[in-house]
């Protein structure tokens, strides 16, 4: 017979999220509404002892709603083997914490626990970078610590825009030009002297009408992207930094991106994905904890979380035998 399903989200402190448009509440609203049992994990909880992955867990409710929005129970102590599903979505940045919490879910998916997305691919793809592997559908890009060649590729491209490799949500993204009086003491700071990386892109004024969050399921992409817009005084379209959001059906142009890079992320362990998307250019490949299900799923009924979670599910049931379908 089915049985209903044990699910986990390791998420960063709940209380903290706007409930309204987190899409990993949205995956317990949506984990909850199949009758499955949801747990709630700080990454700061995680733990190994007597030989296993363990971790101090709590239940959780969740409600859809502006103010009470979720309801802890007691806190207890479970071996994450306890747990059918444990999604990882705790926010970058991607630091040496971050990397030894993706080494303690490593040990859980060991030991037959379907972790997404899988720790091992997370740990080892930086947001940035792994656009990369895909060149063909890419700006003109450098990565660099030094500043002269960060300044010869804005001479020849004109205008750049340059961001950290380990931030998110538009954070520390500078929009520069050789002649910019500025730039020197911008690439100064983004470099910490020439000591980090960085990466500068050609900008694109394909921004101003927007970027596409396009989500991937298992490798193959939602049919509606949320058209990130940004506002009047800025080109930074994340939510985060002030853009407004409008959900839009895939572009063709959309769709030979997802096709070309959804079935290697899939391969690999990256279950759900967000690739951003400025006019035909692909600019980042989004898998820490990808966001816009909620503003895609409320436009269109499609529910983009369900979706994911019946995918996982199904990688329950093969490795219990048939018997982890909800």
């Amino acid at each position: 017979m089915p049985r209903n399903l044990r699910i986990a989200v390791v998420m960063d402190p709940i209380e903290r999220i706007k409930a309204y448009k987190d899409t990993s509440f949205a995956m317990l609203l949506s984990a909850q509404a199949r009758g499955w049992e949801c747990w709630y994990i700080e990454p700061d909880w995680l733990f190994f002892a007597d030989g296993r992955p363990r971790a101090t867990c709590a239940p959780v409710s969740v409600f859809d709603a502006a103010e009470r929005f979720h309801e802890l129970g007691e806190h207890q102590v479970h071996d994450l083997t306890a747990f059918d599903i444990i999604l990882q979505r705790q926010d970058p940045p991607i630091d040496l914490n971050y990397h030894y919490v993706t080494g303690l879910l490593a040990l859980a998916e060991q030991a037959g626990v379907v972790v997404a997305n899988r720790p091992d691919a997370v740990r080892a793809a930086n947001e940035k970078l792994l656009a990369q592997h895909f060149p063909q559908f890419c700006p003109p890009t450098v990565v660099t610590r030094s500043i002269e060649l960060i300044r010869a590729f804005a001479a020849e491209q004109g205008e750049i825009v340059v961001k950290p490799l380990d931030a998110m949500g538009g954070s520390s993204v500078f929009k520069v030009s050789e002649e910019d009086v500025n730039t020197q003491v911008i690439l100064e700071v983004m470099t910490h002297d020439q000591t980090e990386l960085v990466m500068a892109q050609r900008y694109l004024p394909e921004i101003r009408t927007g970027d596409r969050r396009v989500l991937l399921i298992d490798g193959e992409p939602v049919d509606h992207a949320l058209l990130r817009i940004p506002g009047e005084r800025s080109f930074r379209a994340n939510l985060a930094a002030g853009g407004r959001g409008e959900v839009v059906p895939l572009r063709p142009r959309d769709r030979e991106i997802a096709a070309a890079v959804g079935p290697w992320l899939a391969e690999r362990g990256h279950w759900f994905v967000g690739l951003d998307v400025i006019g035909d250019w692909l600019t980042e490949i989004n898998v820490t904890s990808p966001t816009c299900a909620r503003e895609i799923t409320a436009a269109t009924d499609t529910d983009v979380t369900g979706r994911l979670l019946d995918s996982l599910a199904q990688r329950v049931a093969k490795q219990t035998g048939g018997h982890g379908a909800p």
